[in-house]
């Protein structure tokens, strides 16, 4: 498989500002393999440690912050030499190791000629504790499932993947039912990568699922082993309501859809450990679409997604036969595996946000800000062209770029670009 993330790991490398690296995302998007597959075509050494496994080192910064103590106890568990430039340092799990994150400052400060890279499951509910976060001491990045061009690529379907990469147009709408069918099957497999994995080995839609629900297990192992006795059953509502909160004609988020009579202040704290782990995205509403537009966000309106298309599927029970079915399952809970599948896109270069004008039905799916614009974004599950809520932002807005995202294919109007949902990571 391939991951476009190793790219960043080579710049990371490269770099002359580097410091150790973590890398958090929820729970089996491939940390792991992409840190190891990247140690064996850039570094001559892999000196790998899991926590969660090897459960006596634990302790390895339980004492002190001595880095050369540290190294020489990597090295003699791993029975690698750990040679700076030429060996990667992984500390895989590190939320299990006694003040794991805090030791990551003293390798920058003490021994920055070292290359470190540190994840876990749940990392970010470690992260967003800050006690004893090393600011300004570490670099972050977050994995996200695999996207539809990585999906291609797994599937042996590299040629499409870099039509879309190129923007090449001409061939894009030349292989249109293709990539239309591809699609079908990427809403119904996801991006989690042992899906992805399975499907491009067997084919087999029962095997797909199957690990879609081994994952949604673990998930649920993971609130209750994890989270707070006293709201774990709140996450398991709040987490359990998403589909049919995103099965709304209206997207927004409902309390009481959760649990009738339910309050902002008994989920909130709820709803952040989902975000905090990985497992949901809030994208939330604009006052105002100027720039920025994390100044004019309104906290109490908001739409929450999960980390992927396939995950949702198999969380609302969407059966296989839809994909054969023609578009159903683009139009399929009121496009919400079309929203969901954008979001995941576009979600790996910006930070989305909505707009729903106020005393009005007028909404946009999407904001997005870049080159000191923002970009308004409408999502059509099928050819419907009908872009009202658009056109009229557009004229009140004066904007420069407006995208529809639809079955249709590409081309670009005088006030309008509509790019096909293949092709959305060109955003």
């Amino acid at each position: 498989m391939y991951r476009e993330s190793i790219n960043e790991l080579i710049k990371w490398k490269e770099s002359h500002r580097r410091k150790p690296l973590i890398i958090e995302g929820a729970r089996q998007v491939g940390k792991t393999w992409l840190v190891k597959e990247f140690a064996k075509s850039h570094y001559k050494n892999l000196a790998y440690i899991n926590f969660e496994e090897q459960v006596f080192m634990r302790g390895l910064f339980a004492t002190d912050y001595d880095v050369n103590r540290i190294v020489e106890a990597i090295s003699a568990a791993t029975h690698v030499s750990c040679t700076p430039g030429e060996t990667l340092i992984f500390l895989d799990e590190i939320q299990e190791a006694e003040n794991g994150i805090t030791a990551l400052k003293y390798f920058r400060e003490n021994a920055p000629e070292y290359h470190v890279i540190a994840a876990g499951s749940l990392l970010g509910l470690e992260l967003h504790k800050k006690q004893s976060f090393p600011v300004g001491k570490v670099q972050l990045m977050t994995l996200y499932p695999m996207s539809f061009i990585e999906f291609l690529i797994a599937i042996k379907e590299s040629p499409l993947a870099d039509f879309v990469r190129k923007e090449d147009w001409v061939n894009i709408n030349l292989f249109a039912p293709k990539l239309q069918d591809l699609l079908r099957k990427y809403y119904f497999v996801g991006g989690m990568p042992e899906a992805v994995l399975s499907f491009s080995e067997t084919g087999d839609w029962q095997e797909v699922r199957e690990i879609q629900n081994e994952i949604l297990q673990g998930y649920a192992r993971d609130i209750s082993k994890h989270a707070p006795n006293d709201i774990v059953p709140r996450i398991r509502m709040l987490w359990d309501s998403i589909p049919s909160q995103l099965s709304k004609e209206n997207r927004k988020f409902i309390y009481g859809l959760v649990k009738q009579g339910a309050r902002a202040r008994e989920y909130e704290i709820a709803m952040q450990w989902l975000i905090d782990g990985g497992l949901i995205h809030k994208v939330s509403n604009v006052t105002a679409p100027r720039i920025p537009l994390k100044s004019y966000e309104d906290k109490s309106a908001f739409k929450l997604f999960i980390v992927d298309v396939g995950l949702l599927g198999a969380m609302s029970g969407l059966d296989s036969e839809t994909i054969v079915n023609g578009n159903r399952i683009f139009t399929e809970f009121k496009g919400a595996l079309t929203e969901q599948y954008v979001l995941q896109q576009i979600i790996l270069k910006h930070t989305p946000y909505y707009y729903s004008k106020p005393n009005s039905q007028q909404e946009i799916d999407f904001l997005i800000e870049t080159a000191g614009k923002v970009i308004p974004i409408e999502v059509k599950a099928e050819e419907n062209l009908k872009a009202k809520s658009l056109r009229q932002f557009v004229d009140d807005n004066k904007s420069e770029i407006a995208y529809r995202v639809s079955m249709s294919p590409y081309r670009k109007e005088e006030w309008l670009t509509n790019i096909p949902l293949y092709c959305v990571q060109t955003i």
